[in-house]
């Protein structure tokens, strides 16, 4: 009997050893994120992106396997603003796990204390895919980024207070990285000052705020909604006059119509990722922002 519960109090305290030496399971919804999170947990974490930075923000496929890992998730870290709504929604339902809905302490939305930029003030659907509370893309603003960083950091240090110091040592440490990166861009992208470029999709105003650049118009009619001909034709005619010559094309998007557009305009085809992963430079968040940043100012050299 002695031997049988010196054996089940041995089990016991490897149980408990087991959970409390467990990594806290994070599941986000684009790499930037997930990265974020690496860099401020370090080996506390296990870390997994429901995007792999191809897919577009908006409609990232929802597959079976995404449900059983937000079953399985302490965490879900999100951009917010609507940025997910297609997708995010149905998979935490399906997840069946009531810490990482939003309102409870495991749902993360990282956009507390940013400004937005492009709130509607016409949300009717003849406007398209509108978000009600501005742009969600404030990830491709490296300054937002430092915010973001902050933001996931309180919050982890706050549900697991037991590792706030490590939180709190990842984070100081990888801002001292990020804050090197966006002084460095700013001497670089001194050229991208007042260009003036278009893109498909509304990615880019935290960006082209962030550098001085003139955002002139998108490809698509309107968010989410394919281009007319009539729309193309119009867009041309206004690069012309506006001497745009700059088309930006996302990796989510065909190269056909906005390289259409680029040769009827006398401009010029640029790609950038609005996530990491977008393209294959892009493996961090820091490589994300210098990649976008480089490429645009060798796009604007003569």
């Amino acid at each position: 009997m002695k031997t049988f519960l010196r054996s089940l109090i041995l089990i016991l305290l490897l149980s408990v050893l087991s959970h409390a030496t467990a990594a806290i399971r994070i599941i986000t919804t684009i790499p930037d994120l997930a990265d974020f999170a690496r860099e401020i947990g370090g080996k506390l974490v296990e870390v997994e992106s429901l995007a792999t930075g191809v897919e577009d923000t908006h409609a990232v496929p929802v597959k079976p396997s995404h449900a059983s890992k937000l079953n399985r998730a302490d965490l879900v870290i999100a951009m917010g603003l609507d940025m997910e709504h297609a997708f995010l929604p149905a998979l935490l339902e399906a997840s069946h796990n009531p810490r990482v809905q939003p309102g409870k302490p495991g749902y993360l939305e990282t956009s507390k204390g940013l400004a937005p930029l492009d709130v509607p003030k016409d949300l009717s659907k003849a406007e398209g895919d509108q978000h009600a509370q501005g742009n969600p893309h404030y990830n491709l603003d490296p300054v937002q980024g430092r915010l973001i960083v902050n933001n996931i950091a309180d919050h982890m240090a706050h549900q697991w207070p037991q590792h706030a110091d490590a939180f709190h040592a990842g984070r100081d440490a990888y801002l001292r990285k990020l804050d090197a990166k966006i002084k460095e861009l700013e001497q670089l992208a001194t050229p991208l000052k007042g260009a003036k470029f278009v893109s498909y999709h509304n990615h880019w105003p935290y960006f082209a705020t962030r550098y001085g650049l003139v955002y002139a118009g998108t490809i698509e009619l309107r968010p989410g909604v394919e281009p007319t001909p009539r729309h193309i034709v119009e867009l041309v005619a206004q690069m012309k006059a506006d001497g745009v010559k700059l088309v930006v094309r996302e990796p989510q998007f065909a190269e056909k119509t906005p390289n259409q557009v680029a040769a009827q305009a006398g401009a010029k085809v640029v790609k950038l990722a609005i996530m990491v992963g977008g393209v294959p430079e892009a493996k961090t968040y820091l490589d994300l922002i210098d990649y976008n940043v480089r490429t645009l100012v060798k796009a604007v050299q003569p």
